[in-house]
This record gives C-alpha cells, structure tokens and sequence, in this order.
C-alpha cells in the first residue's frame, strides 16, 4: 500500500480506508462533510494510510482553513506586496501533465518580510497552482531557481513556514522541487531546513547540478514547456499578473 503514496489508482482497500477516514473525521469535524474523496485520498496518504493520524491531520486542516482563509480565499491586495516582487511564476505543465510553479528566492528578503502576510502569500500561491492541475493529476511541479541567492535572502523561518503550510495543508501536492543553479552558501540554510521537512516531502527536492540541467529540465518537460529563462520556448506569467491572463 505504501507503494500508492505518490499517486496513481486507488485499490478497493484503499477506498475502504478513505471511507473509514471520511466517518473519523465527520465525527471530529463537522465541515469534513465538505471534503471530497480524493482530498480525503491525499490526507490518508500522507500520513502512510493510518486512518486515525490521517484523520488528525485533515481536522486540523479543515480548522487552520477557517481560521487563515475565512472568506475561503486570500484576496490579492492582501498580498500584494508579496505579488509585486514577481518571486513567483507561472509556467507550463511537465510531460506528465502536471502544471509548473517557478519560484526565484533571490527576489525575496528577509528584512522587508512579514511573517502574517507572508503566510498568505504562500496560501495564495498554492490555491493559484492547484487551482491549474487538471483532471486525472493531483499534483503540481516546482522549479527552484536560485541563481543570484545570497545573505540578504536567506530567510530561513520564511522557507519553514512555506514548508510546513505544503506538508501539512497541502499533502500530496508537490510531485517534485526541481533545486536549480544552488551557490554554495544555500547548503548551509538548507541543512537548517532539512529537519522541518518529513520524510516523504525530502525525497521530492531534487538538486540539479548545472552540468544537468539542460537534460534534466528535457527529460522532465518538453521544450515548448520549458520556461525561455532556461533556454525553453514558454513565457511564465508572473503570479502577479495570473488573473489577467485567464480567458474571460
């Protein structure tokens, strides 16, 4: 069963499980009611298809939410400080077919920060990319690029909390954290980071050597998807402007 975590069909046992996880958790949480299955799928996942622990994680979930996103989203001008340092972009999708989050930490600084607002920030972020997976995925691909990271970006409380709101929130979302043109300097926060991080969400980050990049980026996504910063063919649209660009 632990086989399954990642993805792919459910097998009878494991919506027998899902089942047993909707009933625990009703009981709990009323708004549980509100939750569809595959959600439910993902919690139970996530927590190595242990009913009662997945059954913990999704009310405290369900409760985070009301409390986080009362109105059920995070208004842009909430985040607009965020938005506009364009540290995050919209890409294509991965030959899978799972949509691309580009991220660049270089435009983030821990001393302009705001912890709250940067907390929805994140929320917002995920909504917008999980919002843009389709039918038949459950989860999404993020490029890290972090050429240009220096002292003045490393925020390392910053980087946990985004961390913990995807693993805890979000389960079984991240299919893979592509960590591109990484200086030296950000193996010394990421051994800080590392602890934070639960076993199943460590295997996802994948550091790519610049010698690899250009195969790595091809093996994973075709060119036409590949953003032009990385010698791709697609323009990313920055969170900032994602709304704008949506057909009416």
């Amino acid at each position: 069963m632990a086989g399954n975590r990642g993805g792919g069909d459910a097998g009878e046992s494991e919506w027998l499980k899902v089942a047993e996880l909707r009933a625990m958790a009703e009981s709990q949480e009323p708004h549980a009611k509100e939750v569809d299955n595959l959600t439910l799928r993902r919690f139970l996942r996530a927590r190595d298809h242990n009913v009662e622990k997945a059954s913990a994680m999704l009310v405290k979930a369900i409760r985070w939410r009301k409390e986080a996103v009362p109105g059920g989203s995070v208004p842009e001008e909430k985040v607009r400080r965020d938005l506009d340092d364009d540290k995050v972009y919209m890409g294509g999708a991965d030959r899978t077919g799972r949509p691309i989050l580009l991220a660049f930490p270089a435009k983030h600084f821990s001393a302009k920060r705001d912890m709250p607002q940067f907390k929805s920030y994140v929320v917002y972020l995920f909504d917008k990319i999980c919002s843009r997976i389709p039918r038949g995925q459950e989860k999404f691909v993020c490029i890290v690029d972090l050429k240009g990271w220096g002292y003045s970006n490393c925020d390392i409380r910053a980087y946990i909390a985004a961390i913990e709101i995807m693993q805890n929130y979000y389960p079984e979302r991240l299919g893979k954290a592509l960590m591109i043109h990484v200086p030296y300097m950000f193996m010394k926060a990421w051994k800080l980071i590392y602890p934070f991080i639960d076993n199943v969400t460590r295997d996802k980050f994948v550091f790519v050597d610049d010698k690899s990049l250009q195969e790595v980026l091809h093996q994973e996504i075709d060119e036409s998807q590949i953003p032009d910063t990385l010698g791709g063919k697609l323009e990313p649209v920055s969170l900032r402007n994602y709304e704008r660009t949506l057909p009416a």
